[in-house]
């Protein structure tokens, strides 16, 4: 199966970080410079705490059967982000493969465990992802991005830009990993009117970035939204089998007065796996779920265990869904 195509119905699904960058923040109170999580795999004991992180997410994996996609390391992994950290091209290179090692080494400690365990480089925007992404070409766009896609290619299962908010910015990614051969995932945040910050709708940024760029992107997904803010925008229609996964915030809050709350909101684990739950009953071919603020292997495991009860009712209700899956495993 190429993990590059959906997998309609599959009984496999994927979990994906919750939000490591809250929970490194406002539980382990550790500086994260930029909101730059690869800056911190240098020290030891930061390290160590990151890693129980990530042991923590594919323990709920492990228990529950489900498969792994994680990555998200690099989403400052580019250039002018590096600069902010202090790090030459070369440095933010070297620090760019330090985190997909660290994943790697990870991989290694779950074989057996774990069912199918992917691993991924997240694309930051280049500006600010909580406001429009800022003025960028798509040329412009194609140019800057390919640097830190050159530096993963054929290391990682696939990029996966985040937190993305213009559309020209995602068309020259599209472009820049289509011309270096490396799949690419894109997930879109939205703001408290349902919408992205630049503008246009979900629907519009997606079908806009399809036909521009034929084939650039794998699959669409959503992350850093709560249900209240993404629910409005899944308009009814054929673009929405584009989305494969959501990431939601785990509190009912505008995202930009979470990060200056100063502690973590946490919401309610229970509830928010019972809504994702509702999300896969009405969209079945999403396969992969995370978390993004204020979420950790608590929420994880909620969803997930929503999810697979809701993927078994279907395989109960509908035998002919086997075949289904079959057919998609085969041609996938």
């Amino acid at each position: 199966m190429s993990f590059s195509h959906p997998t309609p119905y599959d009984d496999l699904i994927y979990l994906t970080e919750g939000g490591f960058e809250t929970e490194l923040l406002y539980l382990h109170g550790i500086d994260l410079p930029c909101f730059a999580a690869l800056a911190i795999l240098s020290d030891p004991a930061e390290r160590a705490i990151f890693r129980g992180i990530y042991e923590r997410v594919c323990d709920v994996a492990a228990a529950e059967k489900t498969g792994l996609l994680l990555g998200w390391i690099g989403y400052r992994a580019s250039l002018d982000w590096g600069a902010k950290l202090g790090l030459s091209q070369d440095g933010l290179k070297e620090a760019t493969l330090v985190g997909i090692d660290f994943l790697k080494e990870l991989r290694k400690s779950y074989i057996g465990q774990v069912p199918d365990f992917r691993i991924n480089e997240g694309l930051g925007p280049r500006g600010d992802a909580y406001s429009t992404g800022g003025a960028i070409t798509e040329a412009e766009a194609e140019d800057y991005h390919s640097v830190q896609i050159e530096t993963v290619k054929g290391k990682v299962d696939l990029v996966w830009a985040a937190t993305q908010k213009n559309i020209p910015e995602v068309i020259g990614m599209a472009r820049a990993a289509k011309a270096l051969g490396q799949p690419l995932a894109v997930s879109w945040s939205l703001n408290s009117e349902s919408r992205r910050n630049s503008g246009p709708t979900l629907e519009e940024a997606v079908t806009q970035v399809d036909a521009a760029v034929p084939g650039g992107v794998a699959w669409h997904s959503i992350n850093c939204s709560h249900p209240l803010e993404f629910e409005p925008a899944l308009a009814p229609g054929t673009w929405l089998e584009r989305l494969r996964c959501i990431r939601p915030n785990a509190a009912a809050m505008d995202k930009i007065a979470l990060c200056k709350l100063g502690h973590i909101e946490d919401g309610d684990p229970v509830e928010l796996g019972r809504q994702m739950g509702g999300v896969a009953e009405r969209f079945p071919w999403m396969d992969i779920w995370g978390g993004c603020c204020g979420t950790d292997h608590r929420h994880l495991a909620e969803i997930a265990r929503n999810v697979k009860a809701v993927r078994k009712a279907a395989f109960e209700r509908s035998p002919d869904l086997e075949e289904a899956a079959a057919a998609g495993n085969a041609t996938g």
